[in-house]
């Protein structure tokens, strides 16, 4: 079943669903009715209007007063587009790519960006053949939209550039031909359509969130597995505690850890200790204050989504073209900043955990091995988990406190969003990460409780593990085992 690009709300569980299930694109009537009726009154208004028009009939950015004879037109898109193709550095991954594509049809589909139908249509049938353009993470200030990644995209429309087709990177005028498609002739406006907006940002944004609740599920099932590998206390998860400070996310976290734990005998033994460290016993607080975050995060990129976000916007129905701000990233710049952060601290704490559990506390074994000297056992995945949390940290500078004027200074503000989305990405990757150094160390923790069980559900999700990675007895090569974590906490199914 295809989805149908249209005026209705774009969620990030549909975002998630198109892409986890292989699900096709094609527009809605209404769509292209928007579509088709935008590039109408366009060509219209060009040959009624004697004012110029900025990006239709004039140059850009700072050379907005530069008029563009009618003949050149065309020239003038195709122009703007090999031109701003600028992005560099590391590729950006396929799935993003994906994103993009999606994010750029969806936000073309409003009939406010002037676009010929045939243009979106291509971009459709690039996703739906999954024809990935070959764009980079750095070139975009996340003002004027991401100019120049949104440009890589967009060069395959004219048979530039390179796409990945097939596992292979190849030139898109091969892939073009072989597909039996003639390259797009961009008409006026369509170039600055492509270029301007926030589908580079937005797309690392959404895959963040994607990720990030994933990863929030995760910090609960792993911190409570954590929390009764040291015989933590289940107290301080107990509903009126949380209830009577109002957070949401701290009320959900208890919660979750007080139902990942029902029925464990390790818990539910007498315990010779009154408190747990913080790690512990302030998961409620820290893991509730991501999901709050992520709640308000999310919001806000689903308005984006929801929106077109190029310049200038038309509006047929009030007879106006309007060149204004909505590429500015501001709004989700900031944002994702603050879900760097929200990550970043689910990574931190979970650190703070697998410390506490090497320690040779709570009748524990110093590095969760019997014979420790001999042994180093598991001192260096603590090591290991350290220096990911401390690389957050130092992302989590916010790239939305920058702006470096641009083009002659007529662009005198930026968001730097672009750099906020690549630093959020690589910030959630790193929380996955330590998140599985510390699953490597609570289920290896769990075995010195023996002979008692933690709860079903605990039980269970270390039994699915031990399939991938065993129990250690002494010293092993350990950076396979902790790989293998990754990819067992990744593929996971995680109840929501």
């Amino acid at each position: 079943m295809a989805h149908h690009i249209s005026s209705q709300w774009l969620t990030i569980d549909r975002v998630s669903q198109i892409l986890n299930e292989g699900i096709k694109l094609d527009l809605s009537d209404d769509a292209v009715e928007r579509i088709t009726r935008c590039r109408q009154y366009l060509d219209q208004k060009m040959e009624t209007t004697t004012e110029p028009i900025y990006g239709i009939t004039t140059g850009f950015g700072s050379l907005c007063n530069i008029s563009i004879d009618r003949d050149q037109l065309a020239t003038l898109q195709r122009n703007l587009v090999m031109s701003h193709a600028c992005s560099i550095g590391e590729r950006v991954p396929a799935d993003i790519v994906r994103l993009m594509l999606l994010l750029k049809i969806q936000s073309l589909s409003y009939g406010n960006s002037g676009v010929q139908l045939v243009t979106v249509q291509r971009l459709i049938d690039f996703f739906n053949h999954d024809i990935l353009p070959k764009v980079c993470q750095q070139g975009s200030l996340g003002a004027s939209g991401d100019l120049a990644p949104l440009a890589n995209l967009s060069l395959p429309l004219l048979g530039l550039g390179e796409v990945e087709y097939k596992g292979q990177l190849r030139p898109s005028a091969e892939v073009l031909a072989e597909m039996g498609w003639e390259p797009i002739s961009l008409q006026s406006k369509e170039g600055l359509a492509l270029l301007n907006g926030t589908q580079f940002m937005s797309a690392y944004g959404v895959w963040s969130i994607i990720k990030a609740r994933r990863l929030s599920r995760l910090a609960d099932l792993i911190g409570a597995l954590s929390l009764d590998a040291f015989d933590g206390r289940i107290e301080p998860f107990c509903d009126p505690v949380n209830t009577v400070r109002n957070h949401t996310g701290q009320v959900d976290t208890a919660r979750a850890v007080r139902r990942h734990l029902t029925g464990s005998q390790i818990v539910a033994q007498p315990k010779q200790h009154v408190q747990d460290p913080y790690s512990f016993r302030c998961m409620p607080q820290v893991h509730g204050a991501a999901k709050d975050t992520l709640s308000y995060v999310t919001r806000i990129l689903e308005e984006e989504i929801n929106a077109p976000t190029d310049n200038p916007t038309v509006f047929p129905e009030l007879d106006m073209v309007v060149s204004a701000g909505n590429f500015h990233g501001e709004p989700i710049a900031l944002p994702m900043d603050f879900l760097a952060v929200a990550l970043a601290e689910l990574g931190n704490i979970s650190e703070r955990r697998v410390y506490c559990l090497i320690s040779g506390k709570r009748n524990l074994p110093s590095f969760l091995v019997a014979k420790p000297g001999l042994n180093s056992g598991f001192m260096i995945p603590q090591y290991a988990a350290a220096s990911i949390v401390s690389q957050s940290k130092g992302l989590c500078w916010p790239a939305s406190c920058d702006s470096i004027p641009s083009s002659q200074g007529q662009e005198d503000h930026v968001s730097m969003g672009s750099n906020a989305a690549t630093k959020l990405y690589r910030v959630a990757l790193n929380t996955e990460r330590v998140l599985a150094i510390e699953l490597f160390n609570a289920a290896q923790a769990l075995e010195f409780r023996r002979p008692l069980r933690s709860s079903e559900e605990i039980e269970d999700l270390v039994g699915r593990y031990r399939r991938v990675v065993p129990f250690i007895d002494n010293d092993t090569v350990m950076y396979p085992l902790i790989e293998k974590s990754i990819e067992f906490i990744r593929n996971e199914k995680i109840a929501d």
